[in-house]
């Protein structure tokens, strides 16, 4: 740390909205603190045990009773293994209250998220920032796809997402490396598909980088990118932003750094600073600056808002909307279809490939409800070729395995949810953590326009298969609660009015325009399509007009 506490800019959170934000900011010449409330993640050193194969590994790259202990709900997760468990956090150490079943997923180090997150990068488009103005659910964007275009070229370069440009009016193209190829049975569902219901097929869109970008890729097709890439291979923070920002010099990088609340000067009408709480002395510090930038997950910077109250705002800092906690949305998944192809016994696959199959979404594509409920949802998935059967024993079962089996396709839905008031987290004075803050109740729910929506999910699931020639066809539906899906969103959203909402169109606070928020918070609605390129995007753009701003002398 330098001598002085005394910044041009602090970032809260270095996930990926805040790696975007700290490589911005420096870029633009401003002295910049980047708290990070976890340890420090340094890209390669700290990817220990990545390099080993799963039978070197003491568990085989299980998890362990002990694992289910002390993280019950991490431990759940589907990138959660031996090796990437170091990067979610032990639950019991970090309790909050589920007022209805809600899976808060956490990464608390440096990078946070972006070093586990499932790197499919799809645009929005106008079907989604005007939804709500359609239908009436939630509060209006304050931006349309216009608005935002150029922030998803100027960040898809940066951040190397791989796809092909499919001429999808609602699943807008970007700025892409080369595609991910399908295999045979994929590309078959993608072909009739095509023919006989008129919907598109598309390799996902993914962050895992096909050519190499400075000295980051190609993706080794490994599919181990939870445990951390040595090859950075796909994008992280730790891997790209963070890098970037510190190669000008300007970043000053304080892990351990737990933000407790946001310092505000009613003289000025301004934040002034932030404190913290480091998390191995216990000891309070202070920091100051003339910009902030909250990236602290959606319910992290909840959780700073509502723990910041002073004699101008009793019920959290910038809220006198009355709006921040609320609106908590995530998608809804865990439902879908799979089955068998009989042919290509004289095809296999290469590699792991890190991606899958992408459909978009297809429903109440004109904002309206002829589907018998609101938005719509999406399915990724993937084919694949099996081992052959276990029988036997010995050489024959050696024999058996060796052989492969059929081939088989899955998909499984990414429905949108809608924005309610009543969906929300509050903060619990009365419930500490290991370091004796506050704690989060969270009380969210999916409701009848969601569960209405599965059951289309589902039936299309199996109807598209049966239509693309898949044969022995079953069905799932998980019944997952929310945050299962790690894509939070909504406690801080973005409008046109202050009396609706908590951020403007350049995502900054009503109440305080020093203070910028662009985390999965600022979202006014879900979508259906996976919302981290759009994070970039926003914050990229928000950046921009915060030194514009700061030049001015308006901030």
């Amino acid at each position: 740390m330098p001598s002085s506490n005394h910044f041009d800019a602090i970032v809260v959170g270095s996930g990926i909205s805040g790696g975007w934000a700290a490589k911005e900011l420096t870029e633009h010449g401003l002295q910049t603190l980047l708290l990070e409330r976890g340890r420090n993640v340094e890209h390669i050193k700290d990817y220990e045990g990545t390099e080993k194969n799963p039978w070197d590994l003491t568990h085989r790259n299980n998890i362990t009773q002990e694992d289910i202990q002390k993280s019950p709900i991490q431990s759940r997760v589907y990138a959660y293994d031996e090796v990437s468990k170091k990067f979610f956090v032990n639950d019991i150490e970090n309790p909050y209250t589920q007022k209805k079943p809600f899976d808060w997923i956490r990464g608390n180090h440096v990078g946070g998220r972006s070093l586990m997150w499932g790197r499919q990068s799809y645009r929005w488009s106008d079907l989604d920032f005007e939804a709500n103005s359609k239908d009436g659910y939630g509060t209006d964007w304050p931006i349309r796809y216009n608005d935002i275009a150029p922030w998803y070229s100027y960040v898809e370069k940066f951040a190397g997402i791989s796809g092909n440009r499919d001429g999808i009016f609602n699943l807008p193209d970007g700025e892409f490396q080369p595609a991910m190829e399908m295999n045979c049975v994929e590309q078959l569902f993608t072909e009739n598909l095509k023919t006989k219901m008129g919907r598109p097929v598309i390799i996902g869109r993914s962050a895992n980088h096909t050519a190499k970008i400075g000295t980051r890729g190609p993706c080794q097709f490994r599919n181990k990118c939870q445990q951390g890439c040595p090859f950075g291979g796909y994008f992280s923070s730790n891997s790209a932003t963070l890098p970037a920002a510190a190669a000008t010099g300007n970043l000053t990088l304080r892990p351990n750094a737990i933000t407790i609340e946001i310092l505000y000067d009613k003289e000025t009408k301004r934040a002034k600073g932030v404190r913290i709480l480091d998390a191995e002395t216990n000891k309070t510090e202070e920091y100051f600056a003339k910009i902030v930038f909250l990236n602290a997950s959606t319910l992290g910077t909840t959780q700073i808002l509502l723990n910041s109250v002073s004699e101008v705002f009793p019920n959290g800092f910038g809220n006198s909307s009355q709006q921040v906690g609320h609106n908590l949305m995530d998608h809804h998944y865990g439902v879908g279809a799979f089955g068998e192809y009989e042919g290509f016994k004289d095809r296999y696959t290469f590699g792991r490939r890190p991606n899958g199959i992408y459909i978009p979404r297809f429903r109440n594509l004109d904002g309206g409800s002829s589907a018998g409920y609101l938005r719509g949802f999406g399915y990724q998935g993937d084919g694949s070729r099996s081992k052959g059967n276990s029988n036997g024993v010995g050489v024959e079962l050696k024999e058996n395995i060796t052989e492969p089996g059929n081939w088989s396709l899955g998909i499984e839905s990414w429905g949108e949810h809608l924005p309610y008031y009543e969906n929300h987290a509050t903060l619990n004075r009365n419930k500490k953590d290991k370091w004796g803050l506050p704690t989060l109740d969270i009380d969210c729910e999916f409701k009848e326009n969601e569960k209405k929506m599965r059951v289309d999910m589902k039936n299309s699931a199996i109807e598209m298969l049966e239509n693309a020639g898949i044969k022995n066809i079953g069905s799932f539906d998980q019944n997952l609660a929310p945050g299962f899906c790690i894509h939070e969103m909504g406690t801080a959203r973005m409008g046109k009015n202050p009396k609706t909402s908590v951020l403007n169109k350049w995502n900054q606070m009503h109440d305080v325009l020093n203070v910028f928020i662009t985390d999965g918070s600022a979202m006014a609605s879900s979508a259906c399509q996976n919302p981290s390129l759009t994070y970039m995007a926003l914050t990229a753009r928000a950046v921009d007009h915060a030194v514009s701003e700061l030049k001015k002398g308006n901030l």
